[in-house]
């Protein structure tokens, strides 16, 4: 109890931290990364995207990773993989992720990663990572995890340190993975002198979207009932029957109160995120309609907001060659700056 609340509190420090640093210094650089898993849902939209999409108009320097190295701890089908980094790609170009502003790149096709991976990971211990949240998650679900998933947070230290990043926006399941690389950061510099910053976090004020029929997880892709998840594809139809079917209560007046009513307060949390409202305004909205007629006006919002979004993304995929000649390109402005960095890193090694 003691040490979840010490993690409460350094949670509730870093997103202090993160609005106070309103005005980035001149030298901050932004690095985040998107596992190609196909076409990101609504809870991706909202608690990360939109958040990426603003930071590259904050900061001087910002980088966006498709990482398609991490997608693969768990079996993947090729061709399906190489179809879901195009996904992704148009995704987030339809999102808001403009390649002028920031360097949106395939992680695979910048080497690099992986070697600095090895050197960090030859300076990490193994209890440091067994009790890491990744590991202890998926480990469990499998029985026994690949080496891949073991290291899978070192791969991401290596991923934000690589580009001298200074701050990594993450939700607070992910604070954990960057504590570990605040912490390779450290040992590095103390191993062969002063080299990485240590990466801060930066929170998304955005609350996660829960699934539409059990409010009491997160919205995921991965679930096994369909009505569950908003693909930021779905058609209008689609998405007006998966919020009529959302799980609510029998209390027809809407409010907001997460613990005694997730479910309606689930669709709270969604209308106020799209329609950029406030969970007060968003309430107020309500006011007069009970929970059936409020799903119509959720429903809407949602369309109105996913409509240019889905439509970008069909344009987008219409033209396979544009997209992988735009993450070549950003895969070189990536290499421009990852090759002299673990230049650096290996001579200070020893390798040369």
């Amino acid at each position: 109890q003691w040490l979840n609340s010490l993690y409460k509190a350094k949670v509730k420090w870093w997103g202090i931290h993160a609005r106070r640093n309103k005005e980035p210094p001149l030298n901050a650089r932004v690095f985040s990364g998107i596992q190609p898993t196909g076409v990101p849902h609504l809870g991706n939209f909202l608690g990360a995207l939109e958040n990426w999409v603003a930071l590259q108009n904050q900061y001087p320097s910002v980088l966006y990773s498709i990482v398609d190295l991490h997608s693969i701890t768990q079996p993947q089908d090729p061709d399906k993989l190489r179809n879901n980094i195009l996904d992704m790609a148009a995704s987030l170009l339809a999102c808001g992720i403009n390649p002028e502003k920031a360097i949106l790149f395939q992680q695979s096709q910048v080497s690099e990663h992986a070697e600095f991976c090895w050197i960090l990971g030859c300076l990490t211990s193994m209890p440091r990572l067994r009790h890491l949240p990744q590991w202890k998650m998926k480990s469990k679900q499998k029985n026994e995890g690949s080496v891949g998933l073991y290291i899978y947070p070192v791969l991401q230290a290596a991923d934000i340190l690589l580009y001298k990043s200074t701050h990594v926006p993450v939700g607070e399941d992910q604070v954990q993975h960057l504590e570990l690389a605040q912490d390779l950061a450290r040992i590095f510099n103390l191993h062969y002198g002063e080299l990485f910053p240590e990466p801060h976090a930066l929170l998304s004020s955005t609350r996660k979207v829960k699934s539409l029929r059990d409010p009491s997880s997160k919205m995921s892709k991965s679930d096994s009932q369909p009505m569950a998840t908003i693909s930021i594809t779905d058609s209008p139809d689609d998405i007006a029957l998966k919020i009529r079917r959302a799980v609510t209560d029998f209390t027809s007046e809407v409010t907001f109160d997460p613990q005694a009513r997730p479910g309606v307060s689930n669709l709270v949390t969604i209308h106020a995120a799209v329609a950029r409202l406030s969970v007060e305004e968003a309430v107020s909205a309500a006011k007069g309609l009970d929970t059936g007629a409020y799903k119509g006006l959720v429903s809407e919002a949602v369309i109105q907001r996913l409509a240019p979004i889905r439509e970008e993304i069909q344009r987008l995929k219409a033209d396979p060659a544009h997209l992988e000649a735009l993450l070549a390109l950003g895969s070189r402005r990536a290499r421009e700056l990852a090759a002299p960095m673990l230049d650096e890193v290996r001579q200070r090694v020893g390798f040369s």
